[in-house]
């Protein structure tokens, strides 16, 4: 096998990985178990940068997801699901990168958590010019939650005013 036919085979699972559903880090080690152990597959071996080129697409795609649940334009669209499933994404996105030994993407968790805090400031400002019910699927505490996660610093970095009114009432 020549090195263009590994890049081709690469460049095939780094658009897989990129395009995934949901859960990228599925296609992530799909992707490698092909390359690498599948019977059928090329039986390649990967260097660290091949790894880390698949890894960054996990990366990319887990952004791609989460900005579209934090896009206030998507949230009257199928595909939109919520603050929940970015704060499920976003601890799904932690656990791969501590799995693959990535450090933390401190330019992500910025750009996440600001505009987290602009989809609670526009949602408070429509809610309460009553354009429209709130879209926000999660608990006061789950959002508290993300928060902390996201290291949203309230001086800096203010949530709206009774944000909390915008979450769902806990389960009982």
């Amino acid at each position: 096998m020549t090195m263009r036919d590994k890049e081709t085979l690469l460049a095939e699972e780094l658009l897989i990985v990129r395009t995934a559903g949901e859960i990228p880090e599925i296609a992530f080690h799909s992707a490698l178990h092909y390359l690498t152990a599948d019977p059928d597959g090329p039986g390649l071996t990967l260097d660290a940068g091949d790894l880390r080129q698949l890894e960054t697409q996990v990366i990319a795609r887990y952004r791609e997801i989460m900005l579209r649940d934090l896009d206030p334009a998507n949230r009257d669209l199928r595909l939109y699901r919520g603050i929940r499933r970015c704060i499920y994404n976003w601890e799904r996105l932690g656990k791969f990168c501590r799995r693959q030994g990535l450090a933390r993407d401190e330019e992500l968790q910025r750009e996440i958590a600001g505009l987290l805090c602009a989809f609670l400031h526009n949602e408070a400002r429509e809610v309460g010019a009553g354009l429209r019910p709130s879209s926000v699927n999660c608990t006061a505490t789950e959002l508290a939650d993300f928060c902390r996660l996201l290291d949203i610093d309230t001086k800096h970095l203010p949530l709206p005013a009774a944000w909390q009114a915008l979450c769902l009432l806990p389960e009982d």
